[in-house]
């Protein structure tokens, strides 16, 4: 069992930034791969970058590459999610997500958090 927190959500101005923070409760944050999603109202959750167990691998949805940066620490069992020149359109709820697989689909993803708000003015 993965218990997940996530916190940083906020209110920021088009162009700036934000950087979202998961921690995980448990011994074996390792054995996860985790993930951001996102779901903004009235549309599909869907997959925002993920980590593999050590870091050595990411993935990235196009619309925000070169923007987020995701990253992990399993020494402290926390994931991160540093935003970059936001956009109005990044306007959502962002989860954490946790899995034992290598998967971008949420269906793959086990445990979750209860999401933090991140909201771009433009």
């Amino acid at each position: 069992q993965v218990q997940l927190v996530e916190s940083g959500g906020g209110l920021v101005q088009a162009g700036g930034s934000l950087r979202l923070s998961c921690a995980a409760s448990g011994r074996t944050f390792g054995n996860y791969v985790m993930a951001w999603f996102r779901q903004a109202p009235g549309k599909e959750r869907e997959s925002v970058a993920a980590i593999s167990w050590t870091g050595r691998d990411t993935y990235y949805t196009d619309s925000v590459k070169g923007r987020f940066t995701i990253s992990r620490d399993n020494a402290k069992n926390t994931v991160s999610l540093q935003m970059n020149s936001l956009k109005p359109e990044d306007t959502a709820v962002y989860s954490c997500a946790a899995s034992p697989s290598w998967s971008w689909s949420p269906i793959a993803y086990r445990f979750w958090g209860q999401g933090t708000q991140v909201t771009v003015s433009s």
